[in-house]
């Protein structure tokens, strides 16, 4: 077992979380996701993000019971999805989600997207955190407009953390700094530029984990890590998920930093919270 050596971030109730872990976005059911999820954690990480619509819970489960880790060592993320916002199912869907990944609590409960009735839903996941089942509760692309919403239902209730799109071709960094100022933890999804993208293969990438002896990956994640942001890369390969969480001996300078930032296309590669039809 390698020895953990992701910083942690605090959130606003107190609890922290691991600031590097593993996404499962797009893994299969199975044992393709459970195999990762097992090399991950013996690999050092500690936080494992999956949510409903991604199809793999009981692969997610199977994999957190294989690796031998404890699971009070383990953050758990996982999501209400958005055709569960829409029927009023936050409790139930809550449930099913404990059911599927053999577990009795989730360390982290999230609003996948604004979709119609999500005001109600943070109600319901307030009456959920209430009942100690889920450690901290928090929301993904949620833009500044709607945040303010939720400042307004009056739960009492602040958002742990905004899970957004975030990389260097997508910095998103105006949403950054206002979750930030709110006292919310910003957790960026599609790290590396999105399935499919060019952001890996980026010359100033090359040039730069060169001088490091690092991948584009790696340069990429320590960038997200030095802007304060959680950031939860996803591979379903043994080696490369070694390699993502070996990013802690190296530091990149205030140049390389604004040379990163400077990437930004200002196109996002996932869908846009303010008009999406799923």
């Amino acid at each position: 077992m390698i020895d953990n050596k992701v910083p942690d971030i605090t959130l606003n109730n107190g609890i922290t979380i691991p600031q590097l872990g593993l996404g499962v976005f797009q893994t299969p059911e199975g044992e393709t996701t459970a195999n990762a999820v097992d090399v991950a954690l013996r690999s050092g990480y500690r936080h494992i993000d999956t949510a409903k619509v991604y199809g793999n819970e009981k692969s997610v489960g199977e994999g957190m019971r294989r690796s031998g880790v404890p699971r009070h060592d383990i953050f758990l993320t996982t999501k209400l999805w958005n055709e569960d916002i829409r029927q009023g199912r936050t409790r139930e869907a809550f449930y099913e989600s404990l059911d599927r990944l053999g577990t009795d609590y989730a360390d982290l409960y999230l609003i996948h997207w604004p979709a119609d009735g999500w005001q109600q839903a943070w109600k319901d996941m307030v009456a959920l955190y209430n009942d100690r089942r889920i450690r901290a509760i928090g929301v993904c692309n949620l833009q500044e407009h709607h945040l303010k919403e939720l400042e307004a239902l009056g739960t009492g209730v602040k958002p742990a953390v905004d899970q957004i799109e975030s990389s260097p071709q997508f910095p998103n960094q105006e949403l950054v700094d206002f979750v930030k100022s709110q006292g919310i933890a910003v957790e960026a999804y599609s790290p590396l530029g999105g399935t499919g993208g060019s952001l890996l293969s980026s010359p100033l990438l090359a040039q730069i984990g060169a001088k490091y002896g690092k991948s584009p990956a790696q340069v990429v994640i320590r960038w997200h890590l030095q802007r304060g942001v959680i950031v939860i890369p996803k591979s379903t390969h043994d080696e490369r998920i070694r390699q993502n969480i070996d990013v802690f001996d190296f530091e990149l300078n205030a140049e390389e930093m604004k040379q990163i930032a400077g990437l930004a296309t200002g196109v996002r590669t996932g869908g846009d919270p303010d008009n999406f039809d799923f």
